[in-house]
Parts: C-alpha cells; sequence; structure tokens
C-alpha cells in the first residue's frame, strides 16, 4: 500500500455520532493526522452549509466535497467543481415521489427544499434529488423508474432512502479531481464510509473503510472494518493506518 496523504470522510453515520456529533477522541486524532500533513477532507451527501461549521471545528485547511460531488469547495469557500440535475428532470422525481406518497427534498445552489416544491423548478440549479420512506418497496419502485434515465447516477444514504445526481456523479469522481489538485493518486487516499453513496470512493481509494454500521454490501468491498460510528471507528482507523 502507497504511503496514505488522505483521508476523505463520510459524515453521517461515520464522522458523526447518533447525535450529530464528532467525539473528543476523534478530534484529537483528525488533528493529529493533520499534524503529520495528512489532508482530511469531508465527502459528504450534505450540501455546504450543513457540512462547513464541522469543517470549521476541525480546522480543515483542505477541500470539502459535498452533495455526493456535485460540489468541490475549498475551505475557504471557493467552488472547484459543480454539476447540475435538469430542472425538468428534478421536477419529474418531485411528482413521482409525491405520487408515491414519499418525503422529498432537493437541494440547489443556494438553499434545500424539503417536502415542497418550488413553484418554478426552472428557476434553479439543482445538485440533487432525495426522498425517503420506511416502506423499501416504494423506493424500489423510484429504483426501478428512475433507472431508466441514462443521465441519472443513483445511491442511497440510508437504506431508507433514495439519492440522485448527473451521471458520473459520485464521492470516488470527485476525490479524483481533489488528488489532482492536491498531485496524489487514489493509492495514497484512505475513504471511510457506511452507505452506498460511499460505495465508489472505498472502492477506488488505496485503502477503503468500512465503519461498524455500514451497509453489509460496503463492508463486502472494503479492505477493512473499523469501529461504529458511536465507538469512535474513524478515530480508530486513522490511528491505525496513518498515524
Amino acid at each position: 500500500m502507497d504511503k496514505l496523504k488522505l483521508v476523505a470522510l463520510d459524515m453521517d453515520g461515520t464522522l458523526l455520532n447518533s447525535e450529530e456529533e464528532v467525539s473528543e477522541f476523534t478530534k484529537e486524532v483528525i488533528a493529529k493526522a493533520l499534524v503529520k500533513d495528512v489532508h482530511v477532507i469531508l465527502s459528504t451527501g450534505r450540501w455546504l452549509d450543513s457540512c462547513y461549521p464541522y469543517a470549521e471545528l476541525l480546522e480543515l485547511p483542505s477541500y470539502l466535497i459535498t452533495s455526493n460531488g456535485g460540489e468541490i469547495w475549498t475551505v475557504n469557500k471557493e467552488l472547484r467543481d459543480q454539476h447540475l440535475l435538469d430542472p425538468e428532470r428534478v421536477q419529474m422525481m418531485w411528482e413521482l415521489g409525491d405520487k408515491l406518497g414519499l418525503h422529498s427534498w432537493m437541494v440547489t445552489t443556494d438553499g434545500v427544499f424539503r417536502g415542497t416544491r418550488p413553484d418554478d423548478f426552472f428557476a434553479h440549479k439543482w445538485l440533487k434529488y432525495g426522498c425517503d420512506s420506511l416502506d423499501t418497496k416504494k423506493l424500489d419502485m423510484v429504483v426501478e423508474e428512475l433507472s431508466h434515465y441514462d443521465e441519472l447516477e443513483l445511491t442511497n444514504s440510508l437504506p431508507t432512502n433514495v439519492e440522485v445526481n448527473p451521471k458520473g456523479v459520485n464521492k470516488a469522481s470527485a476525490l479524483k479531481k481533489v488528488c489532482h489538485e492536491i498531485g496524489i493518486t487514489m493509492n495514497n487516499v484512505m475513504a471511510v464510509g457506511d452507505s452506498l453513496n460511499d460505495i465508489k470512493m472505498i472502492q477506488q481509494a488505496g485503502l477503503g473503510v468500512a465503519m461498524g454500521n455500514a451497509q453489509e454490501a460496503i463492508k463486502n468491498v472494503a479492505d477493512h472494518v473499523t469501529d461504529t460510528n458511536n465507538n469512535d471507528g474513524v478515530a480508530k482507523a486513522i490511528e491505525k493506518f496513518v498515524l
């Protein structure tokens, strides 16, 4: 394995515990990695405003991958990359979710619609569509319907949701661009996550780590399974492989 120079961390179910907090131990371990000149970046399905406070808390000096790779930002909030969904497709997905009685959320470049829709879909720039339900049959119906559209990339961040980005947009493709910016390769990356939106970066990183609470598909492709998000799994993986 090549020397690890970058740690890419999913947030929900990974870096964050069930209280959406970063433990003190994890903060300390990440700080030690930064001192060793290892890049630590957030690679999340969240949009910028919902993940930036955590980057500030951890004093991360590098990049942020948001909306499953829909955008790449510097920690100084300089936009480096962006991929948008067709407004017509977003409206179609909203109407499909509404017809099935699902809770939908839609991420624009300047905000989030939760359970509501805009008057005009074409008046916004769309990064991501998502819907959730405890009825997995309904989610399967969404996946089946949307699989007919070649320009869409489908994933999830929990077993109870479906998330949609433009085709080819995912955390792995965004990570490759960040590596190019830094001057390293994916072989120098440790990627840590728990859900299907993490699977490609875990597969393509030099070291892919699944959380102890990860979906089974993630554990099956990972090089290593660490502890759960409520038991400092991220910190333990960094200690084992980076420090």
